[in-house]
C-alpha cells in the first residue's frame, strides 16, 4: 500500500490485524483518488470487540471494513466520490465518519 501503514487497521482492543487484500488495495486507490488523507478510524475489529461496542455486523470482523474520519463536507464528498468510483459499493454516512466495505451483500448507502 502506498498510502497507508497496515498496523492504522489493527484491532483497537488487541491489535490484531486480518484484512483482506482486496479491501486494502481498494481503500489505497480510493485515497489516492480523493487526493486527500483518510484517518482510519477503525479497521479489523475482533470479535470480541466487535461486540463490546454494540456491533452486530460482521463487516470488521471479516477484515473488508474500515471507517474514515471525516467531519466536513467536502471531505466527505471528495472521499464518497473516491469511494464509489473506486468499486465499494456500500457506504455508511455518521457525523464523523465514513464507513466503506467490500461485503459479498447487497448494495447500499445508508445514514447513521
Amino acid at each position: 500500500m502506498k498510502n497507508f501503514d497496515i498496523h492504522e487497521f489493527d484491532c483497537k482492543c488487541c491489535g490484531q490485524n486480518k484484512m483482506q487484500p482486496k479491501f486494502l488495495s481498494m481503500i489505497d486507490e480510493a485515497r489516492t483518488r480523493a487526493g486527500i488523507p483518510f484517518k482510519i478510524s477503525s479497521g479489523y475489529r475482533c470479535p470480541k470487540h466487535n461486540k463490546e461496542i454494540g456491533s452486530t455486523a460482521t463487516n470488521h470482523p471479516l477484515g473488508v471494513a474500515g471507517d474514515i474520519r471525516c467531519t466536513d463536507g467536502l471531505s466527505r464528498f471528495k472521499i464518497i466520490s473516491a469511494l464509489i468510483f473506486t468499486g465499494f459499493t456500500r457506504i455508511g454516512v455518521a457525523k464523523e465518519f465514513i464507513h466503506c466495505d467490500c461485503n459479498d451483500l447487497p448494495s447500499s448507502v445508508w445514514f447513521y
